[in-house]
C-alpha cells in the first residue's frame, strides 16, 4: 500500500501518517519526489484502516498496490508520467531520439558528433566518458576530461547530455558537470548501492535492462531509485542475452507493451546494442516505435569506421538523418510525432 501526499504537504503531516501507520503495526518509507511525496506502508496491509489514513491532513490518495514494486507500478499512478529532461518531455506524444557516439574520444570528434545529432533533428546527445568493457584491456573511456569535452560540444547546439555512471564515487563529479540524464547500464542494473545514491538526486535516470533480467527484476531496480525520492526514471530495453550468435542481443519488443501495462514511467529502446550491427538499427528502431516506445537511444559517430568503441553498430550522420525520416513516418501513423 502507498499513501500519496499532496505536493504541498508539510513535514508534520507526513510525520502524522508515519505515526498512524506505526499504530497499525506497519513501518513506512517516505519517498520525496519533486512533484509528489509517496509513503510506502510496509507490513500486513490487512491491518490498515484505509479510511483513517485518507482522513489525515495532507493525504491525497491511499492506493493498495499488490505488486512488490509500489511507486513505479501503474496502479499507483494511472496516467503516464512525463519525465522532463531540460524541458524535453519523455513519455508524452513525442518520440524522443537520443543520439551520439558510444564513447567520448576527442574534442573534434565530439564537436562533429554534436553537429550530426542536431542536424539529424535529435533533441538529446549521448556519449560515454566512462565505459564498462568485458575485457580489462579494452578502451575504458577518457574519464572526467570526457565529461568536459561532452558538455562543451553539446552546449554549442543546446543539446542535453546523457552519459553512463558506473561508480557511486563519481556521482558528485557528474552533478558538478550538470549531466542532464544519468544512464545506469546493463551491468549495473542491480548495483543496489548505486541505485540508492542516484535515488537521492533528482537527475533523470535511464535504467537499462540487465543482460538476463526479468521484467520484475527490472521494475524492482527502478523501485530502488524511486524509493529514494527520484521518480524521474526512464526504462531502456537494450536486448537480452540468448543462445543465438547471429546477432549481439535479442531485442525484446514484447517488453515495451508489457512495461507500458505495468508502469506509468516512460520506456525507450536501444537498437544499437540490441543488434550490434549498424545495418540492423533502422529495422529495430522502426519496430520499437511501432510497438509504442517513447524514445530511442541510438549510436552515431561522425566517422564510424574510426570509432574507438563499438564501431560496427554506429550510424553515420547521413544514416541518422535518414532514420529520423523513417521513424517519423511510423510515429505519425500511430498518432505521435518526433
Amino acid at each position: 500500500m502507498i499513501i500519496i501526499m499532496s505536493n504541498k504537504a508539510a513535514d508534520e503531516q507526513v510525520s502524522a501518517v508515519e505515526e498512524k501507520l506505526a499504530q497499525m503495526g506497519l513501518s513506512s518509507n517516505v519517498s520525496r519526489g519533486v512533484q509528489r511525496i509517496v509513503i510506502g506502508a510496509i507490513g500486513d496491509e490487512q491491518a490498515v484502516d484505509q479510511e483513517a489514513l485518507e482522513a489525515l491532513h495532507g493525504v491525497e490518495k491511499v492506493v493498495r498496490v499488490m505488486k512488490p514494486y509500489k511507486i513505479v507500478a501503474r496502479e499507483s499512478h494511472e496516467k503516464n508520467t512525463i519525465v522532463d529532461v531540460a524541458g524535453i518531455p519523455f513519455g508524452g506524444n513525442t518520440v524522443q531520439v537520443i543520439a551520439g557516439p558510444c564513447s567520448v574520444e576527442t574534442p573534434a570528434q565530439m564537436a562533429a558528433s554534436a553537429e550530426g545529432v542536431a542536424a539529424g533533428g535529435c533533441r538529446l546527445m549521448r556519449g560515454g566518458a566512462f565505459k564498462p568493457r568485458t575485457s580489462p584491456y579494452s578502451f575504458q573511456g577518457v574519464g572526467v576530461d570526457g565529461l568536459t569535452m561532452f558538455r562543451e560540444a553539446a552546449s554549442q547546439h543546446n543539446l542535453p547530455i546523457v552519459t553512463e555512471l558506473m561508480d557511486v564515487r563519481m556521482l558528485d563529479t557528474f552533478l558538478e558537470h550538470n549531466v542532464d540524464v544519468i544512464q545506469i547500464g546493463t551491468r549495473n542494473m542491480q548495483n543496489f548501492d548505486l541505485l540508492k545514491e542516484v535515488g537521492r538526486t533528482q537527475v533523470p535516470v535511464i535504467l537499462k535492462r540487465g543482460m538476463s533480467a526479468t521484467i520484475s527484476e527490472w521494475l524492482m531496480s527502478a523501485e530502488y531509485i524511486a524509493a529514494g525520492g527520484n521518480h524521474n526514471i526512464i526504462f531502456c530495453e537494450r536486448g537480452v542475452r540468448t543462445f543465438e550468435t547471429a546477432y549481439r542481443n535479442m531485442l525484446d519488443v514484447t517488453a515495451i507493451p508489457v512495461l507500458k501495462r505495468e508502469t506509468h514511467l516512460p520506456v525507450i529502446v536501444d537498437p544499437s546494442h540490441a543488434g550490434g550491427k549498424a545495418w540492423m538499427v533502422p529495422e529495430l528502431s522502426r519496430a520499437a516505435v511501432a510497438a509504442g516506445a517513447d524514445g530511442l537511444l541510438v549510436e552515431m559517430h561522425p566517422c564510424p569506421q574510426d570509432a574507438w568503441c563499438d564501431a560496427d553498430q554506429a550510424l553515420s550522420p547521413t544514416e541518422l538523418s535518414a532514420l529520423m525520416v523513417e521513424i517519423g513516418g511510423i510515429a505519425r501513423v500511430i498518432g505521435r510525432d518526433i
